[in-house]
């Protein structure tokens, strides 16, 4: 009978571990950059609100 070759499925083991933290990172990395889009956006549309009203309350 043959022998198991551990090494292989401890190798095989190490690189589906290593795939799945790397998917995490992305999609870490992925959700923080629409995170940060979208709040750039809300600061650019609250200040031309801002500037909208002043000019308003100019008038």
């Amino acid at each position: 009978m043959a022998k198991k070759n551990y090494q292989y499925e401890k190798r095989q083991k190490e690189i589906a571990k290593k795939k799945k933290k790397e998917e995490k990172r992305l999609k870490k990395l992925n959700k923080s950059s629409a995170t940060d889009k979208e709040n750039s956006e809300i600061s650019s549309e609250d200040i031309e609100n801002a500037e909208t009203e002043t000019t308003n309350e100019d008038i």
